[in-house]
């Protein structure tokens, strides 16, 4: 209040005082009201403001010809000395002054005169006081005590038996004096007054006979005799429960331990009810958090059990779901939807029974309520890049739980990290809550003093976890006081400024000893089981009866929807988010193209002549394998950027809507499907400029569908690891620790049979090659590339054959004829190793293909190993050769002639033209393993021939999908299917499994359980050491 309004507000005392009044009592009035304004030294200086004012006017009603127009010119400056009040006072500030106006007229000898009746009703005018509460003040102030009956907004404190238990009575044993209060709803208003004299005080102050005294939150009535009458106390009387069923909130002996039998919580009791604010207070550590989640059915715990109205939350969660709500001390925000679509689609998935409009309504409704309305279009931010205030921040979040109406609910620390007046805006919407008749439970450290005098119970814990008070939060510093004998132990508030020292009650609980020089030690005074104990002790001599517990539940408003209209609502809520983040599509849209451009510019070599002219020609590109390769890691390095942080920046909402008990299975879906609209769109792109650029033909669909696969398992790898770690820094280390090994075993920088021979195979890919998503894209894509192009496909057949052939008669035939010219020659145990080599081979001879050659391979290792053996064997080797002879003439033949026939249809231009367009001449070296002249082309492993060139011609010669690198086609069963198909299969099965793995948690328990070992272990030495 400014000094201007407060002279003012002493010149309209003035003004509307008649003369010839009790100008002691009146005088009295004022200074009281300036008491609750101003230090002793202020209130003296406006109290002489206010003589001289009086002065002033009782000079100018001297003359008693002049009294009408003086009353006429002092009424006139009363409206516009009011007028000018109206504008800087608070309705509450108002409602005070009109109170403290009409006490202050009532002092005079004759009561309050007519003229001044007059004045104090233009005023109430004026501050647009409501006219029913208007009177009733006016009638409580002003009529005779006894004539005071009990009503909706009077209640009367009475020490009589035969008031006990009746409407509009608060019965206190052995008080002998009578109060009055009366409730003033729209300020939230406790006014005062009794009938006589009596050692009664409020505030530590003496309670006056017939005087106002006002009753304000954390405010109480004590006397020696009876047990104190609190705010809470009085005003539950007035309010109603906004629920139509009263409800009771009972915690029965709860123990909770941790595994490892670390107690988490020592049993403990409480019960508070409807309409109350309940503090939880207590030093880190001492089990607040822990206490939350039991008492949400987060925890269960060990023994004991937490009902409403009767009913367990943890054995009947059927019943009880949506009764309780949790704010968490984390901000839960969207930061990129606005405020209005933050709190719509939390609605959405709490009414599943109500339509959009509904919704809708119901939502701009709260916004309203919590003073939101006006910023509902303005996006939230994020805590860091604030758009809207932190106060605004923390009603929202409230506003998250609040609009599915929750009986009882729990805020974590709600002022944290919020201004004086934020906290003190978030406490007194939590109070109004209250008062509506919701449960409220805060967790809070250091309230300030008004703030602490809101809560109507206080729980306070110690470390190890003890409740070691419960009961009204301003006793709580007697309680405290009186443990330690205080000697101002029944002292709660300053008496002066009427502030209470809510640290005062962590001090008491830690003071720690004092050594022989003054200092403290690490000792305290009073250890947390000693409190604990003393705590119940003071239960066992308080005789508390407990309130009847009601059988009905509140009414439940909460509905959640399926899983498909979940997965529906996440979708579009994560869309939204999305689209509202401009940087962020710019950057995945045009990261693609960007990189392709890059990469295809780049690589895309041609010849130049001495002139310095030359063109591009598919057909002599060098670098199409090195395209391949760093597509398939383009596309996996874009859908774990893109994926990454996901789940890591959703992690407090993910806790809270398990704790609403929805479906991850939708979150998850959705989550999936946007990052694979998005990949699908980004692997588009770099599909339509790389290979554009590279002058690709007719395989934009392949690629696309091979690149959008190997994003998809990206999506899913990233969405796994963000699931897992708690960090973003830490994801984003990990992830050239994911794309390097791609990059490496992908076997095109490095072939596999160069690879450690002890973790290798010579014969096949390695099991660790296997899980490599890139070998099987690139393998796929290379294949596809070389043996299905326009031009290959023309020849391959007949070229297989050829390449299967000639290895059969030039270099395995070789091979074996010379091992059996030497068989006779050689030492024992080599003779059993080539007989081992002969069985091999020739049991693996195509029968179906040599249905006349038969070589019995049962005498291989009985037989003698004489000449006839040896020129039998040598002899099926020549029909063998024979054969392969005539097919590679055969195919060789039928070659020539589908190249006769395309020349004869189509010139020999267009073949050299479908070669340039579409083969590639880099990439058939490559897949033919022609590169290196001086490889070995045939190599002895295991007693088996294993042939190291052309495997884009070779048959497949394991089962279920195994195979060599570039194999062209693949088994499956008996079946036979080509090697595209069957690798797309396998990464879409990689795909599958990761989301199973998702969908368990199976990376992040595994990850928690590692940490939890490493933590054990970690003890352990430290124990030892």
């Amino acid at each position: 209040m400014s000094e201007g309004i407060l002279k003012a507000l002493m010149q309209l005392f003035a003004l509307v005082s008649s003369p010839n009044q009790n100008e002691e009592n009146r005088h009295n009035v004022v200074r009281d009201y300036l008491t609750q304004q101003l230090n002793n030294q202020r209130v003296e200086e406006y109290l002489t403001i206010y003589e001289n004012f009086l002065l002033e006017q009782e000079t100018r009603l001297k003359e008693k010809s002049r009294i009408k127009k003086r009353f006429a010119a002092s009424s006139v400056k009363v409206l516009r000395i009011a007028t000018r009040i109206n504008e800087e006072l608070t309705h509450y500030q108002k409602l005070i002054v009109i109170i403290q106006l009409l006490e202050f007229l009532n002092s005079g000898i004759k009561g309050i005169a007519e003229t001044e009746l007059e004045f104090a009703n233009t005023i109430a005018d004026t501050f647009n006081i409501n006219s029913h509460e208007y009177l009733e003040i006016f009638a409580f102030i002003t009529d005779d005590f006894k004539s005071q009956t009990p009503g909706n907004n009077v209640l009367i404190v009475s020490g009589k038996e035969s008031h006990k238990g009746k409407q509009g009575y608060l019965y206190r044993e052995h008080l002998r004096n009578e109060l009055r209060i009366l409730n003033i709803h729209s300020g939230n208003l406790l006014i005062i007054k009794s009938q006589k004299g009596s050692d009664l005080t409020i505030n530590g102050q003496l309670i006056q006979p017939k005087k106002i005294h006002f009753m304000r939150p954390g405010s109480s009535l004590r006397h020696i005799r009876i047990t104190p009458i609190t705010y809470t106390d009085i005003a539950s009387r007035f309010y109603k429960p906004g629920h139509k069923e009263p409800m009771q909130f009972d915690v029965d002996n709860i123990l909770f331990k941790y595994a490892g039998s670390e107690t988490g919580l020592h049993p403990l009791s409480f019960t508070s009810e409807s309409g109350s604010l309940v503090g939880i207070m207590g030093d880190s550590g001492a089990g607040k958090t822990t206490l939350i989640n039991l008492l949400t059915g987060i925890f269960t715990p060990q023994s004991g059990s937490v009902t409403i109205n009767g009913q367990d939350i943890h054995e009947n969660q059927d019943k009880t779901k949506g009764l309780i709500g949790y704010v968490s001390q984390d901000d839960l925000l969207m930061e990129d939807l606005t405020v209005y679509q933050n709190l719509f689609f939390n609605a959405q998935l709490c009414f599943d029974h109500l339509t959009t409009q509904n919704i809708r309504r119901k939502v701009l409704s709260l916004l309203k309520t919590l003073g939101l309305y006006e910023i509902r279009d303005m996006k939230v931010g994020s805590p860091l890049d604030k758009k809207i205030s932190g106060g605004q921040r923390k009603r929202l979040n409230i506003a998250l739980e609040l609009i599915r109406e929750p009986a009882v609910m729990f805020m974590d620390e709600p002022t944290s990290g919020l201004s004086s007046r934020d906290s003190e805006n978030i406490m007194d919407l939590l109070k109004e809550l209250a008062l509506k008749g919701k449960l409220i439970f805060v967790v809070i450290h250091q309230p300030s003093s008004d703030i602490f005098k809101m809560f109507d119970q206080l729980l306070v814990l110690d470390s190890g976890g003890y409740l070691i008070y419960n009961g009204d939060a301003v006793e709580a510093i007697n309680f405290f006081k009186g443990c330690i004998n205080h000697i101002n132990r029944d002292e709660s508030e300053c008496p002066l400024c009427g502030n209470v020292s809510p640290e005062q009650i962590l001090t008491i609980i830690n003071n720690h000893v004092l050594d022989e020089y003054g200092n403290p030690t690490d000792t305290r005074k009073v250890t947390a089981e000693e409190w604990y104990r003393t705590y119940n002790n003071s239960l066992a001599t308080t005789k508390k009866q407990k309130p009847h517990k009601p059988e009905e539940l509140p009414d439940i408003s909460f509905h959640i929807p399926n899983r498909l209209k979940q997965f529906l609502i996440f979708l579009k809520r994560d869309v939204y988010s999305k689209l509202a983040n401009k940087q962020y599509l710019v950057i995945n849209l045009l990261e693609s193209p960007m990189l392709a451009i890059i990469l295809a510019s780049m690589i895309l070599y041609f010849d130049v002549g001495a002139d310095g002219a030359g063109s591009y020609i598919f057909f002599h590109n060098p670098n199409l394998t090195v395209y391949i390769i760093i597509a398939v890691i383009i596309a996996i390095f874009i859908g774990l950027s893109v994926s990454a942080e996901e789940i890591i920046n959703d992690r407090k909402i993910l806790k809270r809507e398990a704790f609403l008990d929805l479906s991850r299975l939708s979150y998850l879906f959705s989550k999936v499907f946007i990052l694979a609209i998005l990949s699908a769109i980004q692997t588009g792109l770099f599909v339509l400029v790389g290979n554009s650029i590279m002058q690709i033909e007719n395989m934009g669909m392949a690629y696309w569908m091979t690149l959008f696969s190997s994003a998809v398992f990206a999506n899913l790898l990233g969405l796994n690891i963000s699931d897992s770690f708690k960090k973003t820094v830490n994801i984003y280390i990990l992830i050239p620790f994911l794309i390097i090994p791609q990059l490496i075993l992908s076997g095109v920088f490095v072939s596999y049979d160069q690879l450690n021979p002890k973790l290798s195979s010579t014969r096949s890919i390695p099991w660790y090659g296997e899980l490599i998503t890139a070998r099987w894209a690139f393998e796929g894509l290379a294949v596809h590339q070389f043996k299905n192009n326009e031009y290959q496909q023309q020849f391959y057949v007949y070229e297989r054959l050829k390449s299967q052939a000639t290895y059969k008669k030039d270099f395995w035939y070789s091979e074996l004829n010379n091992l059996s010219n030497r068989l006779p020659r050689v030492a024992e145990k080599e003779q059993q190793e080539i007989l081992k080599l002969f069985y091999n081979e020739f049991t693996k001879l195509n029968k179906r293909e040599i249905q006349d050659l038969y070589f019995d391979t049962s005498i291989i290792f009985t037989a003698t190993l004489d000449d006839e053996f040896i020129m039998e064997i040598q002899e099926f080797l020549s029909r063998v050769r024979t054969y392969y002879i005539n097919l590679y003439n055969r195919a060789d033949e039928a070659h020539e002639d589908r190249r006769r026939k395309l020349i004869e249809n189509q010139g020999n231009e267009y073949l050299t033209y479908l070669r340039n367009k579409h083969h590639n001449d880099n990439l058939e070296r490559f897949v033919r393993r022609s590169n290196d002249i001086f490889a070995n082309r045939v190599i002895r492993y295991d007693n088996q021939l294993i042939q190291k060139f052309d495997p884009i011609y070779m048959d497949p010669q394991f089962q279920l999908v195994k195979a060599h690198f570039l194999a062209p086609t693949k088994n499956i069963g008996n079946k036979n299917f080509d090697t595209y198909w069957v690798n797309l299969a396998v990464i879409w099965i990689f795909n599958i499994s990761l989301f199973i793995l998702l969908y368990a948690g199976l990376f992040r328990k595994g990850m928690n359980k590692s940490i939890s070992f490493k933590n054990k272990i970690t003890k352990k030495s430290d124990f030892k050491g």
